[in-house]
């Protein structure tokens, strides 16, 4: 059974291969359609990667972009070393990447005293859970999804990048360990370690919101503990 098994995989393996082959060939000859058959395959992957990488979630849709655009210029170059997803990936990191160098010297210089410093971090300002959300749950099941799926994307863009791209890449996107490092071109035993430290620190960040989140409900509600309230009372 498991020697079936592993020869149906190698069968998939291989199909995959040629497949790849094949559409990589016909872009480099320059074929309108293959391009676009690479779009509609690739684009919400690479716009979800993007959206996770960036201080600034309204930037993605340029991005993406512009990682098609360099791809598009770039793919005579593509030399089959990596998978072409592997070879895409990297272009959109860069690209990303880029983008946030960018928006450290300038755009954030363009804040004003009318937006609030909380902007970039809330749930509001995040476009994309609709576009990953489960069409089949019920709408309680998607408003706890999409609840949570917006305080994991606000602890995200707190975590440094070094750590926030190597959870993405394992955690959302299902990159195996070796991939992450083709991609990153950094060895196996760093990617490890990254991992590691960033699955802490998202932790850390996860249960400081709820931690938050419980005291200024607590407040809100007016449920102090006994004895506050007694001492309140007396005053």
């Amino acid at each position: 059974m498991q020697a079936g098994t592993r020869v149906a995989d190698l069968a998939s393996a291989i199909g995959i291969r040629t497949e790849e082959a094949s559409l990589v060939a016909d872009l480099k000859a320059g074929s309108e359609e293959a391009f676009a058959q690479l779009i509609a395959q690739y684009h919400q992957p690479i716009y979800s990667l993007v959206v996770r990488s960036l201080n600034d979630p309204s930037d993605a849709p340029d991005i993406t972009q512009e990682v098609f655009i360099k791809v598009f210029r770039s793919v005579r170059s593509f030399n089959g070393d990596a998978s072409l997803r592997t070879w895409l990936y990297r272009i959109a990191l860069h690209e990303a990447s880029n983008q946030r160098r960018w928006w450290s010297r300038h755009k954030r210089q363009e804040v004003t005293i009318d937006v609030p410093a909380e902007t970039e971090e809330s749930g509001e300002t995040f476009s994309l859970a609709s576009t990953l959300a489960d069409q089949g749950d019920s709408p309680f099941d998607h408003a706890s999804q999409n609840e949570t799926r917006i305080k994991v994307e606000a602890a995200l863009r707190q975590l440094p990048e070094v750590f926030r791209t190597v959870v993405v890449l394992r955690e959302i996107e299902g990159f195996s360990y070796e991939e992450i490092a083709e991609i990153l071109d950094t060895n196996l035993g760093t990617i490890k370690s990254r991992l590691t430290r960033g699955r802490s620190a998202l932790r850390t960040l996860l249960v400081a919101q709820e931690s938050t989140a419980g005291s200024s409900q607590i407040t809100s509600l007016g449920l102090l503990p006994m004895n506050q309230r007694n001492m309140e009372s007396a005053q």
